[in-house]
């Protein structure tokens, strides 16, 4: 008997240490990402892929004014970059990336109403501008903290002739779908990502294909990444197929 319960005393402290252990030597990969893909998905698709494989997976928010250089210097150093194209381009030319990039998706402007207001018909670049006349206010985020949507917004809609006379004062505290939300101004213009997360407004829709209102998003494996294998097997993971409807349903369209 005493033999006994000398096993079950072991037994209680090695469970706790053995926890301690497999926890320990879990995987984790931390990924770099500007917020038009953490809130269109890529948190759901992390939770699923951690789930599903065993590796812990971190977002790392950074915004895109700033997310090239914190690719190149923040500590933990990112294991996976999700950046525009563009800037996913230039990235790779100075050997920020392993391997080659892959193309994720657009993510594209849209309006928004409160919720429970009617929704306008803004299927032209000349039915858009009528009712952006007719605001009072129409929200949207300020350009200079370096907000790529913000830039979007203010040159492929703002500054456009067409819509001369629309008052569309930038959101002094978060975007401009978070102003509408908390009661500012009547209309507002953001990326639709960014729009679908607040019950307190509604999405009209897309922003008319010919103003080009959309970023398109990539991402790769971070030259400075310490898990190259994991991180290659979550960009594979996010990109596939069945992830579409998950990055769709959040406001991004895969290509």
């Amino acid at each position: 008997m005493r033999l006994s319960r000398s096993f079950a005393l072991l037994a209680a402290l090695l469970v706790p240490a053995a926890t301690a252990q497999a926890q320990a030597a879990q995987p984790e990969i931390r990924v770099l990402s500007p917020g038009v893909t953490s809130n269109a998905g890529l948190q759901d698709l992390a939770a699923a892929f951690g789930k599903e494989n065993g590796i812990k997976v971190t977002i790392v928010g950074s915004g895109m004014g700033r997310i090239v250089n914190d690719a190149k210097t923040i500590e933990p150093a990112p294991d996976v970059i999700m950046l525009p194209l563009e800037l996913m381009a230039s990235l790779s030319l100075d050997g920020g990336i392993k391997g080659v990039w892959t193309p994720l998706g657009r993510t594209e402007m849209g309006l928004a109403v409160p919720a429970g207001a009617p929704h306008p018909d803004i299927s032209t670049v000349e039915k858009l501008a009528a009712v952006l006349k007719g605001a009072k206010a129409v929200m949207r985020s300020n350009p200079a903290g370096g907000s790529m949507v913000a830039s979007v917004i203010e040159n492929k809609v703002i500054k456009r002739p067409e819509f001369a006379g629309v008052n569309s004062p930038v959101s002094m505290k978060g975007e401009g779908g978070q102003a509408l939300a908390r009661g500012e101004g009547d209309m507002a213009i953001q990326a639709i990502c960014e729009i679908l997360p607040y019950k307190e407004i509604s999405l009209v829709g897309k922003l008319p294909r010919e103003l080009g209102a959309w970023i398109d998003m990539s991402t790769a494996v971070s030259g400075r990444s310490t898990h190259a294998d994991q991180a290659a097997a979550f960009i594979r993971y996010i990109t596939r197929p069945e992830a579409a409807g998950v990055w769709k349903a959040k406001g991004l369209d895969r290509f």
